[in-house]
């Protein structure tokens, strides 16, 4: 479940609750304005966060939105106006509170402080893989060693991937605040199988009852980024979906090296065993064995995460990454983005950690679907 906080500023606290599954849940959300010594007032932002599965391992990634023309446009406050310990990487459950600096910027005064302005605050699942080097078998943008005979050691800075892939409510969220007459969605996206969204006359959006929790589909590269645009977050590049995947080859770090990764060069999240080895169902891969015929709730599978506790990377959807196709025999050739986990359509061996397919970014696919990192 989560909460959307609509927050009117001023001494008298309005606000509504929307409840969608996958954000994290933000309770309390109170926003006053204080006067302040130096370059005018300060809007403090405050709220609870009661997740006791919270942690500096697992954290969430927090952002806000406010409106000035109640509610019409909105626009995403930068964390870097922010100070305090409420905003961008919430490692902690309990009482946030953050300082909004800067408002004098938005164009908005004082004197419209009180019912105009409006802020929503929402907040994404993370991971934590830190930094240090992983085994990678693939090549990014295509280059495959199809013999599986080369590996190459790789490194990468800490980051924080979404834990899981974008649902259909969150989007649909997006899409009631950007969306406008039609950007970010298209026609199949009301199939009641395959997503669930349907566009109100009035240019609003809906989800099918049940669909909720449901990773979204029917989404462009281009979509992808705008929704992750929107949350301040990005696409993985191939290396860190990658790495996410399989974990490095310290668990905790090159810094602090206590924990070895007992399966580096692992095919799969959980390890190497296929996902239907032993008539155990690890994934979500062709046909109905699994339990589902099409896509399956995000987390269905959540015994079977990565090293670090993402889940579905394997199977589920193929998911969008940052990567153009571009190999030593395809240089010059443009548009191509690459696309890894393999789908609900995919056979079991094709949700390995360096399968990997080419996609126009304007192609729209049941099959395809993304998450962000920070």
């Amino acid at each position: 479940m989560f909460r959307v906080i609509l927050v009117s500023i001023g001494i008298s606290i309005l606000y509504c609750q929307l409840c969608y599954p996958k954000w994290a849940e933000i309770f309390n959300v109170k926003v006053t304005q204080e006067p302040t010594e130096l370059a005018g007032p300060g809007v403090v932002i405050e709220y609870d966060i009661n997740d006791m599965d919270i942690s500096p391992d697992q954290p969430v990634y927090v952002f806000t939105h406010y409106s000035k023309d109640f509610g019409t446009t909105w626009q995403r406050i930068a964390a870097e106006s922010l100070r305090g310990n409420g905003f961008d990487i919430v490692e902690k459950p309990g009482h946030k509170e953050a300082i909004w600096w800067g408002t004098g910027e938005t164009s908005f005064t004082p004197d419209r402080i009180g019912g105009q302005v409006e802020i929503r605050v929402r907040g994404i699942k993370m991971v934590k893989v830190p930094g240090g080097r992983f085994i990678t078998k693939s090549i990014p943008g295509g280059g495959h060693d199809e013999s599986k005979a080369q590996v190459v050691k790789s490194n990468l800075a800490l980051f924080y991937m979404a834990k899981y892939e974008t649902t259909v409510s969150m989007y649909a969220d997006y899409l009631n605040e950007i969306g406008g007459e039609g950007a970010g969605w298209n026609r199949r996206m009301a199939d009641p199988n395959r997503c669930g969204i349907i566009r109100n006359q009035d240019y609003t959006y809906s989800v099918i009852p049940g669909r909720e929790n449901y990773p979204v589909t029917y989404v462009s590269w281009y979509d992808a980024v705008g929704f992750l645009n929107w949350c301040g977050l990005r696409l993985p590049t191939e290396g860190e979906w990658e790495k996410g995947l399989r974990g490095g080859i310290y668990l905790d770090g090159d810094e602090s090296k206590k924990k070895l990764n007992p399966l580096p060069e692992r095919h799969y999240p959980w390890g190497d065993e296929s996902p239907n080895a032993n008539g155990i169902h690890r994934c979500n891969y062709d046909g109905a064995d699994d339990g589902f015929e099409y896509t399956a709730p995000v987390g269905s599978f959540d015994k079977f995460n990565s090293p670090y506790g993402i889940c579905d990377l394997a199977g589920n959807l193929a998911e969008w990454t940052l990567d153009w196709y571009s190999t030593p025999y395809h240089v010059g050739l443009d548009g191509f983005r690459m696309v890894r986990g393999g789908s609900w359509m995919a056979v079991p061996a094709a949700c390995d950690a360096v399968t990997a397919a080419t996609q126009l970014p304007l192609k729209e696919s049941s099959i395809t679907g993304f998450r962000g990192v920070r």
